[in-house]
């Protein structure tokens, strides 16, 4: 059954993407494979997680953490002569003759593959395989070149090219960790997901199966970049498909489960590329639904905002952020555990209604059990 409460807000919804480029920048999509190095791994212990000062309960958690390994990577696509730097985030000691499920994380503009270490830690920590992608040409750089390059740096980043590069590098990265002598054999090649924040939820529904069309010599054109391979997306604070025309056309083909985390305060403040929690709710909305169409589960924090999803404490104070991130966690695990361990989404109903003390709006569409 679904689980709503309601929030009101008088912002007008937005129903537009970040530009992607035309069909002559895919003609490379080949993921050749090259320059596998593991340039660090660490032995890191279980996180433990507070809500509120309060260790969680045991209830909560369907498994005893494991450790965590790390390894950096410095990969290259030759087929695109673009660097893809990543991490890997593993749990240690898993059950025996247990693979552990993938999830690709992709950050947001300006981000890194460092960031985010509280989800990949915790995912890893419960037995999924974590690996965090850093997007060269929208990553950390863009704040390095000086005050007076800002802005151009920015409006480069979100340029057409680097939208699809990301999605790109998400199918790279996929294959090249499977592909690893190491980690490979470590991972269920069967149960994979995507997740990012900001760009990086753009990222996400990019390889889920968001598409557009675009005009081709005079040919209305489909621009896919879906990759058959994943099987569910976690979108944190997804912002609209800013100028790309009707919403649901876009969302359309999206076919896989999806769940959507933002805050009341969720507000990105780039300029020409302003977004506030209404956008992230259409988002949602513009989902499939019905018969047929895939689970999605909505949580909009009390409070939260646009940056209480990665590891910094921004403006909304330490109590919050430390309870937003670790609920965050909680219920993305939940999530994960019912599309890629085929495990009931009556854990995730459960935890939206436990929870309610934190959220300003709560929906699951989804069925006790994955079909």
């Amino acid at each position: 059954m679904p689980v709503r409460t309601s929030v009101a807000s008088d912002s007008p919804r937005r129903a537009q993407h970040t530009g992607l480029c035309r069909r002559s920048a895919l003609i490379s999509l080949g993921l050749l494979l090259a320059g596998r190095t593991s340039a660090t791994e660490l032995l890191l212990p279980a996180p433990v997680d507070m809500v509120a000062g309060q260790s969680l309960p045991k209830s909560v958690r369907q498994n005893a953490p494991l450790g965590v390994k790390v390894h950096d990577f410095q990969w290259r696509d030759i087929s695109r002569q673009r660097d893809v730097p990543a991490r890997l985030y593993l749990p240690v000691d898993p059950p025996a003759d247990t693979l552990a499920p993938l999830v690709v994380f992709s950050h947001g503009l300006g981000g890194s593959r460092l960031g985010y270490s509280h989800l990949g830690r915790y995912w890893a920590s419960q037995g999924f395989a974590s690996l965090h992608l850093q997007h060269l040409g929208s990553d950390r750089a863009v704040w390095t070149s000086g005050v007076f390059s800002l802005f151009a740096n920015l409006q480069a980043a979100a340029a057409e090219s680097n939208a699809v590069a990301r999605a790109q590098d998400v199918s790279f990265g996929i294959t090249q960790v499977l592909a690893d002598e190491t980690a490979g054999r470590l991972i269920d090649a069967g149960h994979i997901a995507v997740a990012g924040h900001s760009y990086g939820a753009n990222t996400a529904l990019l390889v889920a199966g968001a598409q557009v069309q675009r005009e081709v010599n005079g040919t209305r054109q489909t621009l896919s970049l879906r990759d058959p391979r994943v099987k569910a997306a976690v979108l944190l604070s997804s912002p609209p498909f800013y100028r790309e025309g009707d919403m649901r056309s876009i969302l359309s083909q999206v076919a896989i489960p999806t769940l959507h985390v933002t805050g009341t305060e969720d507000v990105i403040r780039i300029p020409g590329y302003r977004s506030d929690p209404a956008d992230r709710i259409a988002v949602f909305d513009a989902l499939p639904s019905g018969p047929g169409a895939a689970p999605k589960v909505l949580a909009v924090f009390n409070g939260g905002t646009h940056s209480i999803f990665t590891d910094r404490t921004d403006t909304a104070g330490p109590e919050l952020n430390r309870v937003v991130k670790a609920a965050t966690r909680e219920l993305s695990t939940r999530f994960l555990e019912a599309t890629l361990k085929d495990r009931s989404f009556q854990a995730v109903n459960q935890w939206l209604l436990s929870r309610s003390d934190l959220l300003a709006q709560q929906l699951s569409v989804a069925p006790p059990t994955v079909p």
